[in-house]
Parts: C-alpha cells; structure tokens; sequence
C-alpha cells in the first residue's frame, strides 16, 4: 500500500472507482427504466364499485366526505383517523407542488381481485390502499359502501385543505 507524508495508507483506487461505475449504472438503469415505463405492469380488473369523492378539512378539524356530483355527505371523520389524514396529506402535498386545489374529486375503486384504489385524476397519483393492511383499508371500504346522509355538506372547508 502507498503512504502519504503524513504515514497515513491512501484509500485504494480500484473499489472506490469501482463503487462509483456502480452507482453511475444503477441511476442510469433506473432512470431508464422510469421513462421508459418498464417494470411490474398493473394489474388490470373489473371494478366492482366506484365512487367520486371529495374531502374538505373543516375549521373544526373534521374531514368531510362528500360525493362529487350531488355534494351529499358520505361521512364526516372526526378525531384522529391517521390513515385517512396522512393518505389525504399526501394527495394534498402533490396537489399544492401541481398548484392544484382541493375541489377536483377524487376516485375510490374497489376491484374484483381484491385490490382499493384511490385515485387523483387532477395529479394522475393513485395509492392502492390494501398495501396498507386490512384495518387501514376498511377506513376507506366505508367510503365506498356507506349510504351518503340525507343532507349535503354546509359548512365552509378550512383554507389549504387536509
């Protein structure tokens, strides 16, 4: 091994430019293969039940679910509810980078092989939320199954969303 004046081993060449081809090559890969749209395909069910949504964070902190095109109240989530608030907070961060609001409805699709989709058409962002576990999904298999209320959502949403 080579010494330096000070006595001390300089690092050996060979790994260290062999550990940076490897990194070059694996961002260039990825890279590729992201804008190239390789990777695991999609897979594409029958969608057994859909609805359009909108959430609103109300100044009371309460999440008020309505439907899209009739604005009556499926829901309206007090209390913690994590899952929901920190799924709906990363929709609302990808919505606030695009300059996108919090009006454009929202899609939940359940599908015949098992899986739940929430997907934002205004960001093209969707998060299958069975990956979550099953006590996560049920929050939003409510959504999807409940009957909405009879009234429709009166009270004024909080500035900037969830």
């Amino acid at each position: 091994m080579q010494q330096t004046q000070a006595n001390r081993p300089l690092f050996p060449q060979v790994p260290l430019v062999g550990a940076a081809i490897l990194v070059a090559f694996s961002l260039t890969a990825a890279s590729y293969g992201r804008i190239a749209g390789l990777g695991t395909p999609k897979p594409v069910g029958t969608a057994t039940a859909e609805r359009t949504l909108r959430f609103a964070d109300r100044a009371d902190g309460a999440v008020v679910i309505t439907l899209a095109g009739s604005g009556r109240v499926v829901d309206v989530m007090t209390g913690q509810n994590g899952f929901l608030r920190g799924t709906l907070r990363g929709f609302a961060r990808t919505r606030r980078e695009s300059g996108i609001g919090q009006e454009p409805p929202m899609r939940l699709t359940g599908y015949a092989d098992g899986r739940l989709v929430l997907f934002d058409p205004a960001t093209q962002r969707q998060v299958e939320l069975e990956a979550f576990g099953s006590a996560n999904e049920a929050v939003f298999v409510r959504l999807l199954t409940m009957k909405p209320r009879d009234e429709t959502a009166s009270a004024t949403p909080k500035a900037g969303g969830i």
